[in-house]
């Protein structure tokens, strides 16, 4: 099936009754996804922010409380229909890591899972990477998206259509007669990044030998803890919990925190396990290629490049896994 991209508008109109509509777009001159209803971006590679914050909101108050003889506590729910249009890739991949950590190893965290049954994907395959993407060096196919609900293919003058799940024939349902029969000149643009690197399968296993290896003398030189690698990150998602109380009442919430902060391991006592930007970049590299991998059998990192592009000293993930493949052990 096709849709016409003249039909577009009319297809997202159809989605935003039914619930929120998130879609690429602009806020303050920085891309993200935001609700439906402005100017909608689609000639980019990717956003600047990931949209795991649709999922993960980046200040999320979980509980409501009161004090004294009547004490109370109430859990914040929400589970709002939405839709999140143009997804990358590389971000659904994202989706799929934060899964394993919010709804798998025998734990789930409602606050997450709730949003995530709540919430449709509608993926758009890549067909122009960036120069800084190197997802398919990742596993991951630029032109696929398999855990998304509907695939989308851009053509010259239209997408092909694909539903992949049960909440995604709901959507070909809605569109109706928006959609129609593609014909057998219709041919989808394949797309490969050009950035290539040289993650093969033994990186996991030879990372978690070299904990103590001189590469990490070097490997964080530069960092200046601005945790913007982190923030950019589709699959970062670190956070820190906290309270604010007034009177007998208050709220508890939690929040984005990063790993690369010097005071995130920080103890009551002022020891920390981490106390220099060498030890947080390791653990960093460690967790995104090998401590998670380990754990769920997948790598954090999907090649999405945005911490290259974005990381004002240069780090770059992508030379430290080449030079992780010279070394001998």
């Amino acid at each position: 099936m096709i849709l016409k991209k003249i039909d577009l508008d009319a297809a997202l109109a159809l989605i935003a009754r039914s619930g929120q509509l998130y879609v690429p777009g602009e806020v303050l001159g920085v891309s993200r996804f935001v609700g439906w209803g402005g100017e909608t971006l689609f000639d980019y590679s990717n956003t600047v922010m990931p949209p795991k914050d649709i999922l993960f909101p980046n200040t999320q108050v979980m509980y409501n409380y009161t004090t004294g003889v009547h004490a109370s506590i109430e859990e914040v729910t929400q589970d709002t229909k939405q839709t999140v249009f143009g997804i990358r890739p590389c971000d659904m991949r994202g989706v799929e890591c934060m899964d394993k950590v919010f709804l798998e190893k025998s734990y789930t965290d409602s606050f997450y899972s709730r949003k995530r049954e709540s919430t449709t994907f509608i993926a758009l395959a890549c067909t122009a990477p960036a120069a800084t993407c190197f997802c398919d060096s990742m596993g991951i196919d630029p032109a696929a998206a398999p855990a998304a609900d509907v695939l989308l293919r851009e053509q010259k003058d239209s997408y092909e259509v694909t539903a992949q799940t049960d909440k995604g024939r709901e959507v070909i349902k809605l569109w109706g007669e928006l959609l129609h029969e593609s014909s057998e000149n219709s041919k989808s643009s394949a797309a490969a990044c050009t950035l290539k690197v040289k993650m093969n399968k033994d990186i996991p296993e030879k990372l978690s030998k070299m904990s103590e290896h001189t590469i990490w003398d070097s490997a964080g030189r530069a960092c200046i803890g601005c945790a913007t690698c982190t923030y950019a990150c589709p699959t970062c998602y670190c956070f820190d919990m906290s309270s604010d109380t007034h009177g007998s009442e208050g709220t508890a919430f939690r929040c984005w925190d990063s790993c690369m902060f010097s005071d995130y391991t920080r103890m009551a006592g002022g020891h920390n396990p981490r106390p220099t930007k060498k030890e947080r970049v390791r653990n960093r590299y460690m967790h995104k290629l090998s401590y998670f991998h380990q754990r769920y059998g997948m790598v954090l990192c999907t090649g999405c490049g945005r911490c290259l592009e974005k990381c004002p000293q240069g780090l770059d993930i992508t030379e430290f896994i080449d030079n992780v493949a010279e070394v001998s052990l």
